[in-house]
């Protein structure tokens, strides 16, 4: 007997619809429009950009919303609060600019690796310079970073050891390339003969070294990065030394240790949107886990962010590098 009409009818809707719900598109619905579309091109590396900057302003807008559902104010949000409200003062800050190139982990698994943007752009380069503070004896990204990136030097420093460690200074060609300082970086100058450890800022570590821009920069020091990095963004504030400048980075990977007062949240919003204003856009975000494996009982202090800088005229953001 054949198959009568309303079951064939029916069949083909059936068909019709799982290849409606199943074909690559164009769109792609999300919660909310800052999300890159998965399936589509940008016209241009511009054109993405400026896409990801609107996505981005959304983003903060959310933000705000929720700081005035659980503050209003940015002094009343309690960072990592314990009564029962369900976010911790990560939750504000989210990674919600999509880094327009490949974005991968480089260096070991678990502590010590960095999420990084467009490696393969800025190993092209014939020259580029790599900045990584805070080594502690472990130095597989920054091995890697030289592995990939055969035109890069790097400038490490850490008062606390005496070297990279055996990843870097084990490989003579990778040792070659690398070069180490027992010093601290910090919100001023204070490296006389006197002073242990030796603090410099990053604008006059780049002075003595003769580099003008960085096109990867690594911190991870333990809770310095705040007055460090405010240092660095207001030297280019208007009034300033580098009023003007543009902020002479392609990307930073950074470990916050949001804690010891730097936690409180109308200070952390405040030292985030000078990044931010500064052109330092998040793309990427872990909590670092292995902190509270290893400290039991501590909050959620501590979490590794990458950033891209959206400004200038650099590997990341211009067209001539593909």
């Amino acid at each position: 007997m054949p198959p009568r009409p309303s079951y064939v009818a029916f069949a083909a809707l059936a068909v019709c619809l799982l290849f409606f719900l199943l074909r690559p598109s164009g769109t792609v619905s999300v919660t909310s429009s800052y999300y890159r579309d998965v399936f589509g091109a940008p016209r241009s590396l511009r054109t993405w950009l400026s896409d990801e900057e609107a996505r981005y302003a959304v983003a903060v807008r959310e933000r705000q919303g929720l700081i005035t559902k659980w503050g209003p104010t940015d002094a009343a949000v309690d960072p990592y609060p314990t009564h029962g409200e369900f976010y911790t003062i990560w939750d504000f800050f989210i990674p919600a600019f999509q880094c327009p190139h490949r974005v991968q982990r480089v260096g070991t698994l678990g502590d010590g690796g960095k999420w990084v943007c467009g490696l393969d752009r800025v190993a092209k380069q014939d020259k580029c310079v790599i900045y990584s503070f805070g080594i502690n004896g472990e130095s597989s990204f920054e091995a890697a970073l030289l592995q990939r990136a055969p035109g890069c030097e790097i400038w490490g420093y850490d008062y606390s050891v005496n070297s990279f460690g055996p990843e870097i200074n084990d490989v003579p060609e990778l040792r070659s390339r690398a070069h180490f300082e027992s010093w601290a970086l910090g919100g001023t100058d204070a490296h006389g003969e006197y002073d242990n450890p030796k603090y410099w800022t990053l604008d006059s570590l780049m002075k003595l070294n003769g580099h003008t821009f960085i096109d990867i920069l690594k911190i991870d020091i333990e809770g310095g990065e705040f007055d460090a990095l405010a240092s660095f963004l207001t030297a280019r504030a208007p009034g300033h030394v580098f009023s003007n400048d543009v902020l002479p980075v392609g990307q930073l990977q950074l470990e916050i240790h949001a804690r010891e007062g730097r936690e409180h949240f109308d200070y952390f919003a405040k030292w985030w949107a000078a990044l931010e204003a500064a052109g330092l856009r998040p793309f990427w975000t872990e909590p670092n886990l292995v902190y509270i494996n290893l400290v039991r009982g501590v909050r959620p202090e501590l979490a590794e962010y990458s950033f891209i800088n959206i400004r200038g005229d650099h590997a990341l953001v211009n067209e001539a590098f593909n």
